[in-house]
């Protein structure tokens, strides 16, 4: 008599040794970015002598670009290989991050450095999303999303203030980046190891909630419905596009502009900590929010907060007002992150999930390279000042197309259609309304 295999089971406390793990990759995986952000745009100056805005953001254009391109990727492979394989190819691209770095001779090595950076984030924070997702199903998985991009935001904190502490007492090189090997070494043993593949719970998912998707659609289809077709999928993608272009500001030029105001390097790491760390505490909080109350609330009040704050930097001057800046940044980041996360996992069905996420992720961090450009030239136009205040300008709009643009969640023609429904296009019901989703109840508790 043939053994029955036992159906895997969703949920958070179905899967919590697994899900617990998965965050403690993440941790990690943060803190290979944390690396870069305090010790990096003070190195291009003092050891390279770097001596433009642009110049010195090529690290940030570099890392954007081929973390966007390898997000976009990343769901198609996970969906043909398996999300641990995945996993595991991004750590061993983390490996040679921090070598080249410590015995780079010339600022080009650095900006290769952040070229496996960017790969090593694109294939391995992409898998954690992913397989959270995966794990949690479809009733917590705002909750989900924010006890990840807590785990790996609070680690970008933890690293960025040790490296900006490391580095004012023993020089820019190369102790600040001697942590980065072990970290690699762990994270790649930890994915290789323990870690399960999920990929059966995706199957579990649409089974049970979904049925099968309406009209399978090529990965073109996928490209173009999630960037342009659906209205609320393309306004969470252009919302994911201006925080981290915005997120490119904080990173690779708000160090130069504190440095340029006498702050210290222990100091500036301070500040560059208090963004992520009040940005990843925030996410244990705002992902369950986001269950409960709704994903455009959050996504609309988290751009506009990221505003002022950005502004602030520019308004005011001391220490104590830049850490509040910092803070007022983070927080409206922590509402906006996981919750744009999530609100591309709403509207989508489990079978197109992997690929649409890589088309959100591909213009969230192609918002590092478009802003690493905007930022440099700009600043070098005109000064840091007004790069500052272009910046906060871009972030206050991007929260007026949301609060125009997006609906909660509905269905779009990423989902499956309701039994009996008529069909327009491909797949969409013939209810729908002009974003493309079915009329549908606003989102309160999770459905």
């Amino acid at each position: 008599m043939l053994a029955t295999v036992d159906a895997p089971q969703l949920g958070l406390r179905a899967n919590w040794r697994q899900f617990t793990l998965l965050v403690v990759v993440n941790a990690f995986v943060g803190a290979m970015v944390g690396l870069a952000r305090t010790v990096l745009p003070l190195l291009a100056r003092k050891e390279f002598g770097v001596a433009t805005a642009a110049a010195t953001l090529a690290f940030l254009v570099a890392f954007g670009i081929t973390k966007a391109l390898t997000n976009l990727a990343a769901g198609h492979l996970a969906d043909r290989f398996g999300r641990k394989r995945v996993l595991v190819a991004g750590w061993l691209a983390a490996l040679p991050v921090a070598p080249l770095i410590i015995w780079a001779p010339a600022w080009g090595w650095v900006v290769v450095a952040n070229v496996f950076l960017g790969l090593n984030q694109g294939l391995a924070w992409s898998m954690t999303v992913n397989m959270k997702i995966d794990l949690a199903g479809p009733e917590r998985r705002g909750l989900a999303l924010g006890l990840n991009e807590a785990a790996g935001y609070g680690a970008v904190a933890v690293t960025a203030v040790v490296t900006g502490w490391i580095a004012a007492s023993y020089g820019p090189r190369p102790w600040p980046f001697a942590m980065g090997i072990g970290i690699a070494i762990l994270g790649l043993l930890l994915s290789a190891g323990p870690v399960r593949e999920t990929h059966h719970h995706v199957h579990e998912e649409a089974r049970r909630h979904h049925g099968p998707l309406a009209v399978p659609l090529s990965f073109r289809e996928t490209f173009i419905t999630t960037t342009v077709r659906d209205r609320s999928l393309s306004a969470v993608c252009q919302a994911g596009l201006v925080n981290n272009l915005n997120d490119a500001l904080v990173w690779g030029l708000v160090p130069l502009f504190l440095a340029a105001h006498g702050l210290s390097v222990g100091r500036i790491g301070v500040v560059a900590a208090v963004y992520p760390g009040s940005w990843g505490l925030g996410q244990l909080a705002t992902g369950a929010w986001s269950d409960r109350v709704g994903r455009k609330p959050l996504i609309v009040a988290g751009l506009w907060l990221q505003s002022l704050g950005i502004a602030g930097l520019a308004a005011f001057v001391g220490y104590g007002a830049w850490i509040g800046c910092a803070l007022a940044m983070g927080i409206g980041t922590a509402l906006v992150y996981p919750t744009l996360l999530a609100a591309i996992g709403d509207r989508v069905h489990p079978a197109a999930r992997a690929s649409a996420m890589g088309v959100y992720r591909l213009w969230r961090d192609l918002g590092y390279a478009i802003g690493g450009l905007l930022v440099g030239v700009v600043a070098d136009a005109i000064d840091a000042k007004g790069a500052i205040v272009v910046v906060a300008a871009i972030t206050a709009a991007s929260g007026v197309v949301v609060a125009l643009r997006m609906q909660e969640a509905g269905r779009s023609s990423l989902q499956s259609v309701p039994p009996g429904a008529d069909h327009v296009g491909h797949g969409t019901p013939a209810n729908a309304g002009p974003d493309g989703s079915a009329h549908s109840e606003p989102r309160g508790r999770p459905r």
